[in-house]
Order: C-alpha cells, then structure tokens, then sequence
C-alpha cells in the first residue's frame, strides 16, 4: 500500500506539474527564462550592434558613402563631357581641314592628304568612300552598318586596318558628303575616354571601400568606448539598486553629455541618500525619543487607575494626560511640518513680504513670556528686509528661536523663575531680535546671553531630537532648531549658530529681493504656536 501511494503521489506531481506548465503561469515562465537566456546568450558582438551609438555611426557611415558616390558619378559624368567636347573640336577642325584641301586639289588631292595622314603613328580616324561606299583612302577597315548613311557626329563600333588582332573599338566619328555622293569620315578613338572612366570608377570603389572600412572600424570603437561606459554605469546602478546607496555613477572627466547625465544622477542619487538617512535617522529617533513620553502617558494612567479616589483625582489626571498627548501632537506636527519643508512642500505659495515687520509681531507676542522668565525683549528692525518666501513657516521658525533663547538664554538656565521684586529693567538679561537687509541676504538674528551652545555641538544641535546634556532635564523634544534650519533650506537659505560671548546667536540668513507691494507687507501675521524648542 505504502509503495503504490508513493506511485499515485508522484504521478499526481506530475499531472500537477504537467497542468501548470501548460497553463499561463508556466507559459510566462518559459518565456521569462527563454528571454533570461536570451539575454545571456547574446554575444559581445551582438549586443555592440544593437547599441544606439552604432547604429548612428552605421547610418552617418551610408549617407556619407552615398554623398562620395555621387561626387565621384558626378565627376566622371563632368570630366567625361570635357573629353567628348575636346574630341568633337578636334574632328571639327580635321574636318574643316580637309575641306579645304578638297576645295584647292579636288578629291584626287583628298586622298592624297588622306592617305599620308592615316599611315601617321596614333593618328585619328579617316576614310574616304565612292558613291557605293568603297574605300578610296583611310585606316577604317569596317564600320557598324548605318555608320555613312548620314551626315552627322555619332558614336560607332570600327576595326582599324593596322591592327592584326581586328578587336573592335568604339570612337566617335563625323561624316560629310562630297559633291557626286563621295564621303569623308573623320574620327577619334574613345579608348581615352573609357580609361578615364574606369580609372575613376577604380578610384571610386576603393574609397567607398575605404571608407565604409574605416567608418566601421570607427563605429565599432566607438561603439565599445560608449558601450564599456554606460556598461559600467550599468552594473553600479545594480550595485545601487542592491542596497549599496554611497554608490555612485563612474564620471570620466570629459565633459560629454554621458559625464552630465552621470553628475546629474549623482546629485539625485546623493538627494536620494539623504533623505533615506534621514528617514532612518527620523525612525530611530521617534522610536528612541517618543517612548520616553509615551510611557509617562502610559504611567500617569495606571498611576490615576491605582489612587485616584474621586472625580477630583480623576479629573486632575486627565487634565496632565492632555497636557502630555497635547505635547506629542506638537511634536508630530513638527516632524511633519520639517519633513514638508524639507521636501520643498510648504503648503501654501510663496509671496513677497517685509521680514522686518514679522521680526516686530513675533517679538511683541513673546514679550509678555519674556517679562514673567525676567529677560528684557529688545526687536532692532530699523528699516525693511524684503524676502520672498512663505510667511508663517518664516514666522514660525523665528518664533523657535525666540522661545529657544527665552527657555535656555537666561544666564542662570533657569527657565521658569520668575524676576526678583527688587529687579531693574537695567540689570534684566536681554534678548535681542534683529531683522536687517545686507548685501543680497536678510538676516534675522536672535542673540541671548545665556549658557550658549559649545562650538563641536552646533552641528548636531539642528538635527532632530538632538539635545545637549545640559538641558536633557528641561521641557523640549529637540525639534526648534530642526524646524529653522529646514525652513531655511526651503528658501535657499540657511541657519548660522554662532557664540556671543557669552551666548548664543542664531541666525536666519534669507536670499533679499526687491520690496513688496505695501498691501503685501501689511498682510497679518498668522503663526503658529512654537514647536517643542531645542535644548541649547
């Protein structure tokens, strides 16, 4: 039983195979597998002909052999013209000749001249005939029938008399009549002619020859010049698309358009690089960093589940779990808003405004938090600071710094305590806010004096959810700064951090253009509230 089951088994694997390879699924197989070998069967030749570049150089190759054809057709064509048209004045002016000569002896004379003219070494056709075309005189033996009939210049086939082999010849021959029916023919030998000709059409072969060889050979190494590049281009794009993304494009350093299309596929490939580095980088750290308030959210409910005792506690504790899901809807509004800055999707179109008025209105709503933290909020915007751009992601990232300096830019890091009674304006810590145009930028500055940021971590502080040890234990998720210097990057910009002894100052450097239309720079101010600020 266990045997014959093993028999039944294995044939209904095969019906089973036999049913799928005849079926759509195993047709698109083989053909996928037959093209895959195909593809591997091709030879070097074979795939150096099917190249674009050959088949340009093939068809340059055949105008270009065309065009010298016709050249050389037409200059055979000319020359033998010039020929026939030396030929046709020499019979004439033989012909003239012996009509004088027939005009002063009559024909006895003719002859005469005749006869001592044709025993002449490479001398020209002549024959002289009675009324009944018998030869009188000349070194014709035979002619094509018709030839005297009539008067006239024609092409004709003849045997001289002094030639033993008797080969027939073609010449081209006039005929005149004489008075009492005699004629006289008078011709010149084509041989020249025909020479030529065959010289050019030798001439013409070889060089078509030449020529088709040598743009062959030329095609060809061209062909394996450009194949051999975009070959290597080839396998590090499948390096590429096999993970390998710090791979790039090979540039040989010639300028041609295969080196552009490689620097402009580098350039992609890097944007590309970044923004997945950056993906990662964001994934790590929303996953390192939102865990943290996460379990506090989750702590606070098991916490209220454990001791509240009435609807007080009840209630107080979801007033601090609010606060905490408020915390991280900022946050995420924050990664999206940088993500969308970053990406070159701001929302909304870009206009023209005064950056100077948007200094002035961030300043004055954050004075009164200024005031209760005892720091003084000065705004320096003396005159406008033109700037095209979007107006709240402009205003937004400015509010980051604004905040940033007012949570971490007192000089005793203390964010929260309040000013002394006996505190005067004069020894409060300032926040100065400036907007101003220089040269072809406009700069808008926040400066405080607080602890500042250490030189080696400027770098780091703009990245996301970076926060330096010093304020890990203040409010914050490390996003402000992450905002601004993205914001900046959309508008072809960018965020400097500098010391101000002591201190920090940040700077928006923007790209300034010509002042807005007033209507343009009175438009009112919508900014959001600020992002979880970046510890400084």
């Amino acid at each position: 039983m266990g045997r014959e089951d093993g028999m039944i088994d294995g044939s209904s694997r095969m019906d089973t195979a036999e049913r799928l390879g005849s079926g759509p699924y195993g047709t698109a197989s083989r053909r996928a597998g037959s093209e895959r070998q195909a593809a591997r069967a091709m030879t070097p030749l074979a795939k150096l002909l099917r190249t674009t570049a050959f088949r340009l150089s093939l068809a340059y190759l055949t105008v270009f052999a065309i065009f010298a054809a016709c050249l050389l057709a037409y200059f055979a064509w000319n020359t033998g013209r010039l020929i026939t048209g030396q030929i046709i004045e020499t019979i004439e002016s033989e012909i003239n000749g012996l009509a004088e000569q027939y005009n002063q002896g009559g024909l006895r004379h003719l002859v005469m001249i005749v006869d001592a003219r044709s025993r002449r070494p490479g001398s020209n056709l002549y024959l002289v005939t009675t009324p009944a075309g018998q030869g009188l005189a000349g070194n014709v033996g035979s002619l094509e029938p018709g030839t005297l009939d009539d008067a006239g210049t024609r092409e004709t086939v003849y045997r001289r008399l002094d030639e033993s082999d008797g080969a027939e010849r073609h010449a081209l021959v006039r005929v005149i009549e004489l008075p009492g029916g005699f004629r006289v023919l008078v011709g010149r030998d084509l041989e020249e002619r025909e020479r030529l000709h065959e010289i050019i059409a030798g001439a013409g072969r070889w060089s078509v020859a030449v020529v088709v060889v040598l743009g062959l050979l030329g095609g060809f190494f061209v062909t394996r010049r450009v194949l051999k590049r975009i070959d290597a281009m080839t396998d590090k794009a499948r390096t590429i698309m096999a993970g390998d993304l710090a791979g790039r494009l090979p540039v040989a350093g010639t300028g041609d358009e295969l080196d552009r299309l490689a620097e402009n596929l580098n350039a992609m490939l890097e944007r590309i690089e970044a923004l997945m580095r950056g993906l990662k980088e964001v994934s790590d750290n929303i996953a390192h960093d939102l865990k943290t308030p996460l379990t506090r959210l989750r702590n606070r409910c098991e916490a209220a589940l454990r001791t509240a005792r009435d609807d007080k506690d009840y209630r107080a504790a979801l007033g601090d779990i609010l606060e905490e899901s408020d915390g991280l809807i900022r946050t995420f509004n924050a990664l999206l808003m940088i993500a969308r800055a970053e990406s070159g999707e701001a929302g909304i179109d870009m206009a023209e405004f005064d950056a100077a008025e948007i200094a002035r209105d961030v300043a004055e709503l954050y004075e009164p938090l200024a005031d209760e933290r005892g720091l003084a909020l000065k705004v320096e915007a003396p005159g406008a600071a033109p700037v095209k751009g979007n107006r709240e992601l402009i205003g937004q990232a400015l509010a980051n710094l604004i905040d940033n300096a007012i949570k971490y830019g007192a000089p005793a890091a203390v964010p929260d305590r309040a000013p002394a009674p006996s505190a005067v304006p004069e020894a409060m810590p300032e926040i100065a806010v400036a907007a101003r145009a220089e040269g072809d930028h406009v700069l808008l500055t926040v400066a405080d004096s607080g602890p500042g940021i250490p030189e080696a971590d400027r770098g780091r502080a703009v990245e996301r959810f970076v926060r330096l040890e010093q304020s890990r234990s203040l409010p914050g998720s490390g996003l402000g700064l992450s905002l601004a210097a993205a914001v900046a990057q959309l508008h072809r910009g960018e965020l400097k951090l500098e010391g101000n002894g002591p201190g920090l100052k940040a700077t928006l450097v923007l790209p300034r253009v010509e002042p807005p239309a007033r209507a343009a720079a009175s438009a009112p101010l919508r900014t959001a509230a600020p992002v979880p600020a970046t510890s400084a």
